[in-house]
């Protein structure tokens, strides 16, 4: 899964990554920005990990050559 955390005070938002390092980027946003304010805000939850459309993509690919290949040896 793949999170993106938004800040509750600015309209700060991290990168969607891992839930540990958003969480640490969302942390090190409010020491910056909002010193002595816990941090607050909303967390989005992405449904499809990241590169994972990616590698289906390519194993789509391969199977239709493949597909192909066999076609065209007959």
């Amino acid at each position: 899964m793949a999170y993106r955390y938004w800040c509750g005070e600015c309209g700060f938002r991290t990168a969607w990554l891992s839930g540990p390092e958003g969480e640490r980027q969302q942390i090190e946003h409010y020491a910056k920005r909002h010193p002595g304010t816990p941090p607050g805000g909303h967390v989005e939850v992405g449904r499809i990990p990241d590169g994972c459309c990616g590698c289906l993509l390519v194993v789509a690919i391969a199977l239709l050559l493949l597909v192909v290949a066999a076609a065209c040896r007959r």
